[in-house]
């Protein structure tokens, strides 16, 4: 299945985010209070969106931003541009 988002929006792949403390404790990423970064997948219809932001593009974006689907198997975001904080290079 091809997703294309339109106007504004961005599908990313998330990245898994876990940390574990000296103590071996594993933090999972549901209870970090911070922005989360994924891979962008696929660029909506909008230029000015499109002269910024690649497919392929490392990006963090707000942690309860966007709307999550599932596809083939693998989990996704579709985040709006507002919801994108920065593109991490």
């Amino acid at each position: 299945m091809k997703i294309k988002p339109l106007d504004d929006r961005v599908l990313v792949e998330p990245m898994a985010e876990e940390e574990k403390t000296a103590s071996g404790i594993i933090i999972p990423d549901t209870a970090k209070e911070k922005p989360r970064m994924g891979t962008v997948i696929a660029v909506g219809t909008d230029e000015d969106l499109q002269e910024h932001i690649k497919e392929g593009d490392k990006i963090l974006f707000a942690k309860y931003g966007g709307e999550e689907i599932t596809a083939d198997g693998k989990e996704y975001k579709i985040v709006q541009r507002s919801d994108i904080l920065a593109v991490v290079e």
